[in-house]
């Protein structure tokens, strides 16, 4: 079997989505951080190109706002007449919709995708407009502000002071067929502000103590970066679930961190935040839910459950996986996201257990080739050793007829030399059955054996003991 060989589902997704795409039109968003970076500029200079080519161009809608540069790249462009539309005793321009697809030109320019039209317009939006466009197999270029964006409209709110309330669903920039960044410093764009370039004098004055402080416009452009980054990421994963790529791609930073049933898991999941805020990265915690951890006790399952609200609470994305082996599991989901890192924590399991039966984390060391994996330590308090082994503690300090209050660490310690004692006495019985068939040498192995497991699990005083 070919691991590499595309999915047959993810190839018929693909298909249907080209289908699907063929029918309607293209759509390029010209993308900026603010008014005054040149996106309608960027649109009408393609545009002009597209047109020395040959194709049928119209400008559905244009707002130059007086820019001279501007206005000279609409020479030679068609403009589609605009709608005169009387609204509260006033004649309003608007884009006319049913002129534009009476005339179906193969490529229309229709600036400021936010915009809202006039009440008695087909739609509500200029966006719905488009949406109508494309439907129709009309190729679309549009123009956008990162704050018009659904998704940030309440954090451009909390950095500019200014809430804006024209905005634009998401999924128009995410299913556009091409988003071009139109990127300006911001003390050009200031400097373009005082030239006049951007509004008129007074205007521009008001703008710049207003909106366009040094500190928003950084804090845009930073927002638009990153925006137009996960949406490259987003291609980037499509592309790689088209055609089953398994091998990681190491262009940006995602850690994957892996949940266990275990006590350190919030320990890791805090460290996990840590590395992640240093490396400027995104992350992720998994937990993977195999046929044996469906049965753990109500307890153990409401730990994992607070685990993950905790790490969702920190900033992760939050998954629960289901499979029979943990390690192949991780392995898979980390290739499927393309995960630079995995988070372990150090494994708690025997190492008598794991040489015998393997373990998830080295099975993800061996495996993990093109992903690195990190390891971070779990808690070492004797709580959380209570934690671990609290149903056999409980059996036996009721047994012993111990007081609930009673100190932990004392009666634990005795338990231990009582497991030495015992381990003596079960090495004594075994070397009972081997005696008449064996040699004393091995006879002493077996107490030797018995009293290594007790210094291993134990520690000195239970080893010494059962020695």
């Amino acid at each position: 079997m070919n691991d590499q060989r595309p999915d047959p589902d993810a190839l018929l997704s693909r298909i249907q989505r080209q289908e699907e795409k063929s029918r309607r039109g293209r759509l390029k968003v010209f993308f900026g951080a603010a008014a005054g970076v040149g996106k309608t500029y960027a649109m009408f200079a393609e545009a002009q190109e597209r047109r020395a080519d040959g194709e049928d161009v119209l400008v559905g809608w244009a707002e130059t706002h007086g820019r001279a540069e501007t206005e000279a790249l609409l020479a030679g462009l068609e403009q589609l007449p605009r709608r005169s539309v009387e609204h509260r005793g006033t004649r309003l321009q608007e884009f006319d919709l049913d002129a534009a697809l009476e005339r179906r030109p193969s490529l229309i320019l229709v600036d400021e995708l936010a915009h809202t039209n006039v009440e008695g317009s087909r739609h509500p939006k200029r966006w719905h407009d488009i949406e109508e466009l494309l439907d129709a197999g009309i190729d679309v270029y549009t123009t956008l502000n990162v704050q018009h964006l659904e998704s940030l409209n309440d954090v451009v709110g909390r950095i500019t002071g200014i809430r804006v309330w024209e905005t634009v669903p998401d999924k128009m920039l995410e299913e556009a067929d091409e988003v071009e960044l139109v990127d300006l410093p911001p003390d050009d764009l200031l400097q373009r502000l005082k030239d006049g370039k951007v509004y008129i004098p007074h205007q521009a004055e008001r703008a710049v103590e207003h909106f366009f402080r040094k500190g928003n416009l950084i804090a845009l452009r930073e927002l638009a970066l990153r925006r137009t980054a996960d949406r490259v990421d987003a291609q980037m994963r499509q592309y790689r679930d088209d055609w089953s790529i398994r091998d990681v791609w190491q262009v940006k930073e995602r850690l994957l961190v892996c949940i266990g049933a275990d006590a350190q898991a919030e320990r890791i999941v805090r460290g996990a935040r840590r590395l992640a805020q240093t490396l400027g990265a995104e992350w992720i915690a998994v937990y993977v839910e195999t046929p044996k951890l469906q049965r753990l006790p109500e307890q153990r399952r409401a730990r994992i459950l607070a685990t993950l609200r905790l790490a969702e609470e920190l900033g992760a994305e939050t998954v629960t996986l289901t499979g029979h082996y943990i390690g192949e599991s991780v392995l898979a989901y980390a290739r499927e996201r393309n995960a630079t890192k995995i988070v372990l924590g150090k494994a708690s399991t025997p190492p008598w257990r794991r040489w015998l039966f393997g373990s998830a984390v080295e099975y993800i060391v061996s495996h993990s080739d093109d992903v690195d994996v990190m390891f971070m330590t779990g808690e070492t308090a004797e709580s959380e050793v209570f934690a671990r082994h609290r149903p056999y503690f409980l059996r036996t300090r009721e047994f012993l007829g111990l007081a609930a209050e009673q100190d932990t660490k004392a009666w634990y310690r005795r338990i231990e030399l009582l497991w030495a004692t015992f381990t003596v006495v079960v090495c004594t019985g075994v070397c009972a059955l081997m005696f008449p068939y064996f040699e004393l040498s091995n006879l002493i192995m077996v107490y030797l054996l018995g009293v290594g497991l007790v210094a291993h699990r134990h520690g000195r005083g239970p080893s010494i003991l059962a020695s």
